[in-house]
């Protein structure tokens, strides 16, 4: 699959440096994104989750022309700022990061929130927010010239969709902590969204139970009657980068052919 062009845009994002966190194949929602900022212009750094997943990343790198390509599991301390201080080094300056990353044990997810152990919990809380609110902490000083920060929720933040379970509790934590830190980084410049996409086939999403039927479940109901896809969300995701949406922060913004809309 090449990267797109598209003349009358290809140098929107030229000179921009951007990091790239939560490609694990062709199928992931990261690199969609990555695909869409490329098509613009933009350099970017990839990370990958492991050794398991560096042989499936690192091509998907080479077709994205990426110089930095490094692992990056947040569960381990100081590999995110490895990563960020490559960056520093190598580039001194990053005007975009996507955090496409989130986790909860099986047990926590497929479990009733109320039943949910602490253990379970701090993890699911730990990789799904915490990881996001620790990469805005480091991307701030490097967003020398103002900068915008992405990350993923879905719609079962807002209300209680089966199956999603403690990953709701976690994205509602998400959403609000990009509303906090987009107030704090908002006068230097720098913008901060949640992005909510309607249910997408990627890995992530097939350890939640009964997802065919989530997905069949929005296509009939969006107003679109059609499925979100990982072009669809890179290429929004985009769009808010360029210096036209400088003044739009803080939002959880939806990709779903408006199915949060109905009833």
């Amino acid at each position: 699959m090449t990267i797109p062009v598209y003349p009358e845009t290809s140098v929107a994002l030229k000179g921009r440096k951007g990091l790239i966190v939560g490609i694990a194949n062709e199928q992931s929602i990261a690199w969609g994104c990555a695909r869409a900022f490329r098509a613009l212009g933009a350099d970017l750094a990839v990370t990958y989750l492991n050794e398991k997943a560096r042989k499936h990343v690192e091509p998907l790198a080479r077709e994205l022309e990426a110089p930095i390509v490094m692992p990056l599991d947040v569960s381990i301390p100081g590999q995110m700022e490895d990563v960020f201080e490559r960056i520093r080094r190598e580039w001194g300056q990053l005007d975009f990061v996507v955090h496409s990353i989130a986790f909860s044990p099986k047990e926590a997810l497929h479990g009733r929130v109320v039943d949910v152990q602490r253990e379970g919990f701090l993890t699911t809380m730990d990789v799904s927010c915490w990881s996001f609110i620790r990469m805005a902490h480091l991307a701030e000083p490097l967003m020398k010239n103002g900068g915008t920060l992405f990350t993923m929720t879905y719609y079962g933040s807002q209300m209680v969709v089966e199956n999603y379970n403690i990953m709701g509790v976690a994205k509602a934590a998400l959403e609000s902590a990009v509303r906090y830190i987009a107030a704090e980084v908002g006068p230097k410049g720098i913008r901060v969204h949640a992005i909510s996409p309607g249910p997408l086939a990627t890995r992530a999403a097939s350890g939640i139970p009964e997802f065919d039927e989530l997905m069949a479940k929005a296509q009939a109901k969006a107003p679109t009657r059609s499925l979100v896809s990982i072009d669809d969300v890179g290429k929004a995701v985009a769009f808010l980068s360029l210096d036209g949406a400088r003044l739009m922060t803080g939002d959880t913004i939806y990709i779903d052919g408006g199915y949060h809309i109905i009833d």
